[in-house]
């Protein structure tokens, strides 16, 4: 995932001196300074639970009127376009009475960020109690505006595994000296709406997640739910507001604590956020209107056994990062009892010889093994490409099926909504996280099938046992792995690696690239860091 400067963020300058050793006396000092700093006392929470009494509410109504024909079962609906996303998002935060929980690794500052950042200001303005916890990684530059949210009597933000240095050069130096702290981070994403709708997978907050960025969107995946399944999502956010890594913006930014919070809605942060609005609809500004839109989405759920999993935060503090997660033991555990096939669909793809050897016995005992991932062509980091690359061969010999996404994927115009520029100016990147096990059991979540999702980030895991969806996926999959969508990626007999494409055309080195951006990869490819991308 990329990671973007925040609203304040400025550009480093080195200082200026007279020699080697002055510069080197400058960094030695700032290295100390970064490492002697450290956070305040961890928050003393007082444990708090998600609102519990979705029946007081329309929403609670809706869903629990939509369920009853449904004992035991949840209601489940893909979001497969970034449109459909970000408006059922919005629809929730002008349905919702009494509370709104979000839980997110990233959430920009642009038009999405900014747009659903002051609906959520509103709902607290008509009583909503609003929580949010962001992870600390994309915090930057940003802790008075979030200080500003906060501000208000029904918004209360926390910032999980925060760096103690908050900006400057210091910060980047105090990410090196915590190394092993700084790189566990919670890359859950979740959402829930007066304990009565929720979602999970893998969309975080930004323009690029919801259709809306000029050059790059990604193919992402979410899941709408209902039903019994809402409060494990609630269980999950619960566990990570509660955790003493969740600290109070006030707590770690305090000088920031005096921002107004009113003075959110009177900055052009809020008025140009409308241009997101003018997209998605006037209905979204008023509360009746979303319910009846809400409502209007029922038909289309799916009815299934459902259940979350997820990493607990206190993963986090264990200080045993060779153990893989809650999230990885299901996976493999699915895997290990499939008999015909698996289908997955991975931003990132990166499996050391363990799983390799899963992917072996899999392939040995008559199990197909699909994958379809990003190309060089469309990886937003080379960092993670290159460890991906390092092992591609590997993968290939483990009988693995190979796909990698191509820039200008044909079905651009299904997965991207309401653009004619996909494919041309505007390019696809694949950011989905989801398998399908033997058509009868699906995974979506925010785990990606690599060693820092197994190992280091906390992560959410639903899965679904339908074949319904598990069809609707398997489908989904099997398109992105198409000619006209993906390479196939192939093994010769003497070693070496095509890619192949529709038409019979084949490229005996990473296709749609150029020398500059292979050459980063090859580099970074001597860099033993598979565990870390």
């Amino acid at each position: 995932m990329r990671v973007k400067a925040g609203l304040n963020a400025r550009p480093f300058s080195w200082p200026a001196a007279s020699g080697g050793p002055r510069v080197l006396g400058l960094l030695l000092g700032a290295l100390l300074l970064a490492a002697c700093a450290s956070l305040p006392p961890a928050p003393a929470h007082v444990p708090e639970s998600a609102f519990a009494s979705p029946e007081a509410t329309a929403l609670g109504a809706l869903s629990s009127g939509a369920a009853r024909a449904h004992p035991s079962r949840s209601g489940l609906l893909f979001q497969d376009t970034g449109r459909q996303a970000l408006v059922q998002r919005a629809l929730l935060i002008e349905a919702a009475a009494r509370s709104i929980d979000a839980q997110y690794y990233i959430w920009n500052s642009d038009v999405s960020g900014r747009y659903l950042a002051c609906r959520l200001y509103a709902a607290a303005e008509r009583g909503v109690r609003v929580r949010l916890v962001l992870d600390d990684m994309n915090v930057a530059g940003r802790d008075a505006l979030l200080a500003a949210l906060d501000d208000h009597a029904n918004i209360e933000i926390r910032i999980y595994n925060p760096n103690a240095v908050r900006g400057g050069p210091r910060k980047w130096l105090s990410l090196a000296s915590e190394f092993e702290r700084m790189n566990r981070r919670m890359h859950n994403k979740s959402f829930v709406a007066d304990a009565a709708f929720g979602i999970v997978g893998g969309r975080n907050i930004g323009d690029e997640y919801f259709d809306l960025h000029p050059e790059v969107n990604f193919r992402d995946r979410d899941v709408l739910a209902i039903g019994p399944v809402v409060a494990q999502i609630s269980a999950n956010f619960d566990a990570f507001w509660n955790s003493a890594l969740a600290y109070p913006i006030t707590a770690i930014a305090p000088r920031a604590a005096s921002a107004p919070g009113s003075a959110l809605l009177a900055t052009e942060r809020c008025a140009s956020a409308d241009e997101a609005a003018a997209l998605l609809g006037s209905a979204l500004r008023d509360p009746a209107g979303a319910l009846e839109q809400l409502a209007g989405i029922l038909p289309d759920l799916s009815w299934a056994e459902a259940e979350l999993v997820f990493d607990l935060p206190a993963r986090l503090q264990a200080g045993e990062p060779e153990q893989p997660g809650r999230t990885a033991l299901v996976l493999q555990a699915l895997a290990d009892s499939a008999t015909s096939e698996v289908l997955v669909e991975s931003a990132y793809l990166l499996l050391a010889e363990a799983q390799l050897e899963t992917v072996r016995a899999m392939v040995e005992r008559g199990v197909r093994v699909a994958a379809v991932t990003n190309s060089l062509a469309t990886n937003d980091l080379v960092a993670n490409h290159s460890g991906y690359a390092r092992r591609r061969l590997a993968k290939l010999s483990s009988g693995l099926e190979l796909h990698e996404l191509k820039p200008d994927a044909a079905a651009c115009a299904l997965w991207i909504e309401g653009r004619d520029d996909c494919g041309t100016t505007a390019m696809v990147s694949l950011h989905s996280k989801s398998a399908v096990f033997d058509r009868r059991t699906v995974a979506v979540g925010s785990f990606n099938f690599n060693l820092r999702s197994m190992y280091l980030n906390s992560e959410t895991v639903l899965v679904i046992h339908s074949e319904e969806l598990a069809d609707q996926l398997a489908e989904a999959i099997e398109l992105a792995m198409a000619p006209a969508n993906s390479w196939q990626v192939r093994r010769e007999e003497d070693g070496s690696i095509t890619w192949a494409a529709e038409g019979g055309e084949t490229w005996t080195r990473e296709p749609a690239t150029g020398f500059w951006q292979r050459f980063k990869s090859s580099l970074l490819r001597l860099v033993p860091m598979d565990k870390y991308l």
